[in-house]
């Protein structure tokens, strides 16, 4: 049996708008009962939040369990790293919410408390206080975790600071890169390996971006189809592949491409 896990913005749908073949995607995949993640660096929104706007955009209907974000995978990481964790958060309802529920204590509301751990994604009200504290606490010890190292927001319009951009200015005057989280991280790619239980050189990896979504599933061993629906297209595919020197084991127009490739049928 093969699994999959898949991008959702340039491979599911393009902000508001559906991108053709993905419904009849994952309705085959759900036909032939072929396990899958949608998988996402995106942590402001909470799972049920995710697949809320798959439905309202495309019409897919997935469970909770069916979606895997990295505000998700960053609770784990931390959990596994040390129970009872104490964290300052720089970032939205999404991710402070995933962080509250996997019972992490929670500094915000106290400037003098030295957490044990700084978690920061996209964060749309980001300040030189948060940006303060986040280096004061990182100098006395705490340990930085980025969830997406992506500097710009998915767009077609004007480019908007993303996750990495805010990053980059706490590495900056820190001295201390983040531990990342977020694709192409094989932190992620492997806690959605194990939570979809199949072998990874079964699980297919796909996506819209080489340098997430296809470098993040050759990491961690996975095969790879790179789908030309978003940042990748039929105009720049073999430039990406060739200045990234990653290339997919598999480049389909589409989504439907991909399943005939696979004899999906």
């Amino acid at each position: 049996m093969i699994g999959f896990l898949i991008d959702l913005d340039g491979t599911l749908y393009s902000g508001h708008n559906p991108i053709p073949e993905a419904y009849e995607f994952i309705s085959l995949l759900k036909q032939k009962k072929l396990p899958f993640l949608l998988l996402t660096n995106n942590s402001s929104r909470l799972p049920q939040e995710v697949a809320a706007h798959l439905l309202e955009v495309t019409g897919i209907e997935v469970t909770v369990d069916e979606i895997f974000t990295s505000a998700q995978a960053a609770t784990l990481y931390i959990a596994d790293q040390q129970q009872h964790a104490s964290v300052y958060c720089i970032g939205e309802q999404g991710l402070l919410s995933t962080l509250e529920v996997a019972g992490f204590t929670l500094t915000n509301n106290s400037a003098s408390t030295q957490p044990d751990f700084v978690v920061q994604g996209i964060d749309r009200q980001f300040t030189y206080e948060k940006l303060e504290r986040a280096v004061q606490y990182i100098a006395a010890g705490a340990i930085s975790i980025n969830t997406n190292p992506d500097h710009l927001l998915p767009s077609s319009g004007r480019p908007h600071p993303g996750s990495g951009s805010l990053a980059a200015a706490i590495a900056t005057a820190s001295q201390v890169q983040p531990i990342v989280i977020g694709k192409p991280s094989s932190i992620i790619m492997n806690y959605a390996i194990e939570r979809l239980g199949l072998p990874a050189a079964d699980i297919w990896v796909v996506g819209d971006n080489v340098h997430t979504d296809i470098n993040g599933g050759k990491l961690v061993g996975c095969p790879t189809a790179l789908v030309l629906t978003g940042l990748a297209t039929l105009h720049n595919v073999q430039q990406q592949i060739d200045s990234s020197q990653i290339q997919p084991d598999l480049v389909c127009t589409n989504l439907k491409m991909l399943a005939e490739k696979l004899r999906i049928y």
